[in-house]
């Protein structure tokens, strides 16, 4: 059943379409990686101290799987236990929280690797507009899981939107919300796959809620009868939304895992528009192999300012592609080999024609060029690999070590570090907003005092 209250503010676009900004010039951070093409980049910053840290928030109740959001004077987190927190910017004591949902327990899963409870995985989002920030949770209801799209007041923490976003027919216990939310033009939008080990019978899914609250709406990979999997979740990145206010996003590997059947919109890079229309696509020519092997697109598509875009993922390969024209299966300009020894997993960094990788063994930076088209890895770094973000003049990435690494944009040294503590993510990336840098462990939000540019 849908539950549904207007959020207090007025109305307004958000992170629409037509918010195309490439760089976070403000004191906030209000969606996943910066800005709704999630470049990950902030102009603000001139240094970060690391030399002593500027606070620690208390544990708080729950495992961080998400960003920190900067807003107004406070750091926004959500947890696994169903917890919302606005932490004070300027010591990390927690000025409010609520408890939106009964988080589900991991053994209620048919498989996972979240453990011991499964509430709240993807990065929220704030609508400074709306004076609201939206999460989904996972919460059990009557003794079963269900996903339920929750808005708060960011003054108050006060509850003021409920909708349910199970897609009809799916089986809520083999489905996770793993990617960052973003707003498009008045709408929240995410992506749905499958737990860890793509157990039990699920869809790849793109969701879309209106602000005001509305039913959800879906564009459903692999969504022929017999099909199944297809996973949007990117390693944690949120849907990329472009100057026209059309929405990409990678999707994993499918069940279809013969060339001879017909395709069905998996291991790809898809372009939909605000109403969840499949404009164009691009899939490896060896998408049905990449299907047989769980060799999926994980990582966000990187979109560049000329209209290219470079997308990786679990495969050895890294593709450049033409933003206006994917060309469906097999249609990329050029694509570069064994760039990473691991897999790619998450949301990019991109300055320019430069796009920071998160490869697990650690970042990578690709130079793209535009005629004739080409990849060029200028470095592979052997630290960090988490999603990194550009602030100061330098890649932040915190690795499964706990450590946040500040790399030389040019040659990938290490530059500075700070141990912020083991992440409970397997994906973990920094923030930057009210002159902090910001960084979770398992259960902890760690600040550094940072110099900005007057």
């Amino acid at each position: 059943m849908l539950v549904a209250s207007a959020l207090i503010g007025t109305a307004g676009v958000g992170l629409s379409g037509a918010s195309s900004v490439t760089a976070n010039r403000t004191s906030s951070w209000t969606v996943y990686h910066a800005n709704a093409r999630g470049t990950g980049v902030s102009t603000v910053l001139r240094a970060v101290n690391t030399s002593k840290r500027a606070w620690i928030s208390p544990a708080l109740q729950g495992q961080l799987y998400g960003e920190p959001l900067v807003y107004s004077g406070h750091v926004y987190v959500a947890t696994e236990d169903d917890m919302v927190y606005a932490l004070s910017a300027s010591n990390g004591t927690v000025t409010w929280s609520r408890h939106v949902g009964s988080a589900v327990p991991s053994s209620a899963l048919p498989c996972g690797d979240i453990s011991p409870s499964v509430g709240i995985t993807g990065t929220p989002v704030i609508d400074p507009s709306r004076q609201a920030i939206f999460v989904v949770a996972d919460q059990m209801v009557k003794g079963k899981p269900e996903h339920e799209l929750v808005g708060l007041n960011t003054t108050s923490g006060a509850v003021k939107l409920r909708v349910r976003v199970d897609p009809p027919g799916a089986d809520p216990a083999a489905l996770l919300q793993r990617t960052g939310l973003t707003l498009d033009a008045g709408r929240v939008v995410f992506g749905m796959g499958g737990n860890y080990g793509d157990c039990g019978s699920y869809r790849g899914r793109v969701v879309s809620v209106a602000e005001t609250g509305s039913a959800a709406t879906f564009f459903t990979v692999d969504a022929n009868s017999g099909e199944s999997q297809g996973a949007i979740w990117m390693g944690g990145a949120a849907p990329v939304i472009d100057a026209k206010g059309n929405i990409w996003v990678s999707a994993g590997n499918g069940s279809v895992t013969s060339s001879g059947q017909a395709y069905d919109d998996s291991d790809s890079v898809l372009e939909i528009s605000p109403s969840l229309q499949l404009e164009q696509y691009f899939a490896p020519a060896n998408w049905a192999q990449d299907n047989a092997s769980d060799a999926d697109m994980s990582a966000s598509p990187a979109l560049l300012a000329n209209g290219q875009v470079v997308q990786a993922g679990k495969s050895p390969n890294v593709y450049l592609l033409n933003g206006a024209h994917l060309g469906g299966i097999g249609q990329q300009e050029t694509s570069l080999s064994g760039v990473c020894s691991n897999d790619i997993d998450g949301g990019t960094a991109v300055v320019g024609t430069t796009v920071y990788l998160p490869c697990g063994s650690g970042t990578v930076a690709v130079r793209v060029t535009a005629s004739p088209p080409s990849l060029k890895v200028l470095w592979s770094a052997s630290v960090g690999g988490g999603p990194a973000i550009v602030a100061a003049g330098l890649v932040w990435t915190i690795g499964q070590d706990g450590v946040l690494y500040g790399l030389n944009p040019s040659t990938g040294a290490v530059r500075q570090k700070f141990s912020v503590g083991v992440p409970a993510n397997h994906f973990p990336t920094p923030s930057v907003g009210d002159a902090l840098m910001l960084a979770t462990s398992a259960n902890r939000v760690v600040a550094l005092h940072t110099t900005v540019i007057p």
